[in-house]
C-alpha cells in the first residue's frame, strides 16, 4: 500500500505542470480573502469534491 501512495504522489509530481492548470481551489464557493498584508484561502467546494471522489474510489476497492 506504500509503494502504491508513492508511486502515485511520484505521478502527480511528474503531472504538476498539466494538473495546475485545472481550477482547483477556485471554484464556486471557495474562500479567498486578499488584503495588503494578508491572505486567507479555504477551499471548501473543492475540499467537498475531493472527499466524494475519494470516498467513491475507497467505496469501489473494498468491494
Amino acid at each position: 500500500m506504500f509503494i502504491a501512495i508513492g508511486l502515485l504522489l511520484v505521478a502527480v509530481g511528474l503531472l504538476w505542470p498539466w494538473l495546475s492548470r485545472f481550477p482547483w481551489g477556485r471554484l464556486p464557493g471557495d474562500i479567498s480573502i486578499v488584503r495588503e498584508d494578508f491572505s486567507f484561502h479555504f477551499p471548501i467546494t473543492t475540499s467537498v469534491i475531493v472527499s466524494i471522489v475519494l470516498t467513491l474510489i475507497v467505496w469501489w476497492l473494498r468491494r
